[in-house]
């Protein structure tokens, strides 16, 4: 149990309880007798007279107040005025132990209050009746005469004897209580103070040490007895003429004997039997113990503020239990509060001072750290010591002699003490918190029971602190303090934001505790903000003065920044990985039966468990972030597809540059141009051995393993999209809706990169890897002697490669391109050969023989590309072949009209015409071209008129 301090101190620290309380009650019945109208009688108790006579013949004896009997008493006007619950026992007296133990109710009814009294103050029916006998042998010397007007305690020690007690030990005993009492009131605690040249002091201490050491002879009339009486007398009568009657007695009204005394008659309000409870008869036992305020100095103030003391200090002792004491106590401060502001009496306001300082300092060491003290089961008490500690303090703080006041600069208000315990409580709450986390932490670690890391732990346990606070404490602390919850919430955001700026100070790269903490931030962060805004509905600045006291956390910036670097620091790995693989790439699809390169598959897995790991992420920003994840690994795979056909050229990398303009030379088509020709069979079986033995093969495979490549990139990143858009939540998926696709980027560079590989390998079969049989040798000299035949074959065996090596779904487009490039070969051995080639009107027959052959080769009887197709792709080829059957004079004629309608001509002159459209049977350029490889007199003089052309490259 709780023990106080006394605010009296300890006034006799050489009379115990026992005998302060023993001398409480020898006044206490000497101010009621000697306060009554009866003469004072006294029936001697016969040792064989059972107790219930005993408390008969001492009710018979008593004076009207105490003789009241207690069957007559109704509800307490004192507990009601308290606000004190009735007890259920009715008051009826039962306490005493031993003095109603067995006896029937009867008995246990008439019982007097003053019965009751020496009951509750321990006094046994001995004592009460050695006093009450000397008590009626003063009276009968001094009839008449008040106890304010007498030093009880020399007056008993003159007329009491040896033989009025048991044995002699107790007589001493006695006597020495008696003589340690004048001490204290008259040399100690002085209603007067003392005179340094008063002799009386001096020869009163001599007295008392020689009482203490020997026996005093006080009950005979002896010079030691006389000279007693008059030191004491002398001491007891001094008067500072503060209106009190000359004949009073001063020997226990000096502060604090007087209130240590009285405390002791205040506490006989207690039930013996149940020190929780105060006696129903508490009125009169009041009205008893009142009558002793002229020997002990006192009036309604004092008594209020040491009732008050005797309370509290009750409730205190008791364990703090019994609400109805705090209750009470707080009652009797509004009452002491509204006497001290009509009194300035400086002894009232010490006595005051000190009591309230106590209680204060009791209420405020609870309500500074409130959640160690209340909880859900005893929260009430709350509510009352919060009211008896601002109570408190506004007393202190208006009274200007008090310490409290002195070194308060203003008096504080109750909103603001309460402020200030609100955050004070929260804070130790939080500390101890965060100490219990950490130590659970640390116990639970050994057993790894426990995989969130700490600070997500306390953001939990801050969460439902705060959430506690508002249900439990808020309610009540709001009838002081309007946004109580606002003000918890602002101090556990800021301790728990002193702890988390430690951790994101200490953040170097993003890791899933990192996560976990930042994320159980933001959701306390909301959970405060929450709760305060909420609290300051009705306030009158709309909860502003809280929320500014509350800067953000940003956890969940400080979470974007970590995952944009998480972000960043995967797709700079990644980059780097597609660098240095790309670089040990074969490029051969006979490595896996997709055909495509390994590393290719590699970089998906990545991709895939990069978003794996992101959404993995215990964030709430995947949608926010999610655009930025997936741009970096889109760049990613645009430079994977950017290095993987960044070697392989492109549809003009392989064209042949055009050889200049020449006119043919009629006569010597068969003279000096070429070697003798071979055999077609043997040329066509020398050009297969020299494709046979060279890399174009290998490199043709390679195309195939990049186009199938990127085609295999491009069908699972637009899955790996879809795949992804679909873990959003549905609300998140609507906030795509009309924007770009995810891996867009990628997916439209692997459809450009596959057009551009797909023309690069047609262009290259075409002419480069077929250039000896195409390029070189078609219709070199005689038309006749070297034909498609050759060039047919070489391509089928390309053809055959593409078809075995490139995935189904891009066959077709590869395939399509070889036929353009082909035919792009074709029209260009027609038109610009050079001049090792040459054409008659005869020729064309042939050449048009050839060019189905071609077609055909592509249709492959139905087995190949589409008919449409490929009549969509010749009709440039079919349009210029009707040129080779068409006479020279026609062309001559169509070619100035075309050259005069679109380029004019200088001074009669036509221009040449530029080497800049597509080959057209319209176009002047065409119509040129044609006339130059015509094997034809008329063109050859034609040409060297108009443009001076040579007959061979120079």
């Amino acid at each position: 149990m709780e023990s106080l301090p006394s605010p009296f101190g300890d006034p006799a620290p050489n009379l115990s309880d026992s005998e302060l309380r023993e001398t409480a009650y020898e006044i206490l019945v000497a101010a009621c007798r000697t306060t009554g109208s009866r003469p004072l009688t006294f029936i001697p108790q016969s040792p064989k007279s059972d107790r219930t006579n005993g408390a008969a013949s001492a009710a018979l004896s008593s004076s009207p107040s105490l003789h009241r009997s207690l069957t007559s008493t109704a509800a307490s006007r004192v507990k009601k005025a308290l606000g004190m619950k009735k007890r259920s026992d009715g008051g009826d007296f039962g306490g005493g132990g031993e003095e109603s133990s067995g006896q029937p109710d009867r008995v246990k009814k008439s019982v007097t209050v003053g019965e009751l009294v020496r009951v509750q103050m321990r006094i046994s029916e001995q004592i009460d009746s050695r006093i009450r006998r000397a008590l009626l042998r003063i009276a009968s010397g001094q009839l008449g005469r008040r106890v304010e007007t007498m030093v009880l305690p020399l007056e008993l020690l003159q007329q009491l004897k040896a033989t009025d007690f048991q044995d002699h030990e107790e007589y001493l005993s006695w006597q020495r209580r008696n003589l340690k009492l004048l001490e204290a009131g008259l040399i100690l605690h002085p209603h007067v103070p003392l005179s340094k040249s008063d002799k009386s002091v001096q020869q009163l201490k001599q007295i008392i040490r020689s009482g203490l050491e020997r026996p005093l002879d006080t009950g005979k009339i002896t010079g030691e007895s006389q000279n007693l009486r008059s030191v004491v007398m002398s001491l007891a009568t001094r008067t500072n003429n503060d209106g009190i009657g000359p004949d009073t007695c001063h020997w226990a009204d000096g502060f604090p004997l007087n209130l240590r005394i009285y405390q002791m008659l205040l506490e006989s309000c207690f039930d013996v039997n149940d020190e929780l409870s105060v006696v129903e008869e508490v009125d009169e036992v009041l009205e008893l113990i009142k009558k002793t305020w002229p020997v002990l100095g006192m009036n309604q103030m004092i008594h209020n503020v040491c009732f008050l003391w005797v309370l509290f200090n009750r409730y205190v002792a008791t364990g703090q239990v019994e609400n109805d004491l705090l209750v009470a106590a707080h009652n009797l401060i509004l009452e002491v509060e509204n006497e001290a502001k009509e009194t300035s009496d400086p002894a009232y306001s010490k006595i005051s001072s000190s009591v309230l300082s106590l209680i204060l300092d009791w209420a405020e060491k609870r309500l500074l750290a409130y959640h160690d003290t209340f909880n859900i089961d005893n929260v009430e008490t709350l509510e009352t010591t919060v009211s008896l500690g601002i109570s408190v303090a506004k007393v202190l703080g208006e009274d200007s002699s008090s310490e409290y006041r002195r070194k308060k600069k203003n008096v504080d208000s109750g909103r603001d003490r309460v402020d200030t315990y609100i955050r004070s409580s929260l804070r130790m709450a939080f500390s101890q918190t965060k100490k219990m986390v950490e130590h659970s932490k640390r116990s639970k670690s050994r057993q790894s029971t426990s995989n969130l890391p700490a600070l997500a732990i306390l953001a939990e346990d801050v969460g439902h602190l705060a959430f506690n606070e508002k249900a439990i404490f808020s309610p009540i602390l709001k009838n002081w303090h309007p946004l109580a919850a606002g003000v918890a919430a602002a101090t556990l955001h800021s301790c728990y934001g002193t702890e988390l700026k430690k951790f994101v100070s200490a953040i170097t790269e993003l890791t899933p505790d990192a996560i976990r903490v930042l994320t159980a931030a933001d959701k306390l962060e909301k959970d405060l903000v929450q709760i305060a805004v909420q609290d300051a509905v009705d306030s009158d600045d709309g909860g502003k003065s809280v929320i500014r006291e509350m800067p953000p956390f940003e956890a969940e910036v400080v979470i974007g920044n970590l995952v944009k670097s998480w972000i960043k620091t995967r797709v700079d790995r990644l980059k780097e990985w597609i660098d240095r693989n790309l670089q040990q790439e074969a490029w051969n699809p006979k490595l896996n039966k997709l055909g495509i390169a390994p590393s290719s598959v590699d970089v998906l897995r990545m991709v895939d468990e990069t978003l794996e790991a992101f959404f993995l992420l215990p964030i709430l920003l995947h949608t926010v972030l999610l655009p930025e994840l997936t741009s970096g690994l889109d760049k990613c795979m645009q430079h994977y597809v950017s290095k993987a056909k960044s070697s392989c050229g492109s549809r003009n990398t392989f064209l042949p540059v055009l050889p200049a303009l020449t006119r043919c030379t009629v006569g010597s088509r068969l003279h000096g141009v070429f070697k003798k020709k071979e055999k077609p069979m043997a040329a066509s079986n020398r050009r297969k051995s020299q494709l046979g033995t060279s890399n174009d093969s290998a490199e043709i495979l390679q195309f195939c393993c990049r186009i199938n490549t990127l085609h295999y990139i491009r069908t699972e990143i637009e899955s790996s999209g879809r795949k992804t858009l679909n873990r959003l939540p549905e609300s998140d998926i609507a906030a795509f809706d009309g924007k770009a696709k995810i891996f867009e980027q990628s997916i439209g560079y692997c459809s450009k990169g596959i057009q551009q590989l797909s023309e690069a390998t047609a262009y290259k079969i075409v002419f480069h890897d077929l250039s000896n049989v195409l390029w070189d040798g078609l219709y070199v000299g005689e038309v006749s002697s070297s034909r498609v035949e050759s060039f047919l074959q070489e391509l089928e065996r390309c053809l055959e490669i593409i078809s075995s090596s490139v995935h189904d779904r891009v066959r077709t487009r590869v395939i399509s391109d070889i036929m353009r490039a082909s035919f792009d070969g074709f029209l260009l051995v027609l038109l610009a050969g050079g001049p090792s080639r040459s054409f008659t009107v005869q020729d064309s027959d042939a050449v048009d023989e050839d060019f189905k052959f071609l077609c055909d080769l592509f249709w492959s009887n139905g087995d190949g590309l589409p008919l449409d197709l490929i009549e969509k792709v010749s009709t440039t080829v079919k349009s210029i072949l009707p040129l080779l059957r068409t006479d020279t004079e026609s062309l001559i004629e169509r070619f100035k009209a075309v050259c005069l309608e679109n380029h004019g001509s200088d001074r009669g002159k036509l221009p040449l015409p530029p080497t800049s459209g597509p080959w057209s049977p319209t176009e002047a350029n065409t119509l040129l071209r044609v006339l130059c490889y015509r094997y034809d007199e008329s063109a050859t003089k034609f040409l060297k008129r108009t443009y001076n052309l040579p007959r061979k490259l120079t």
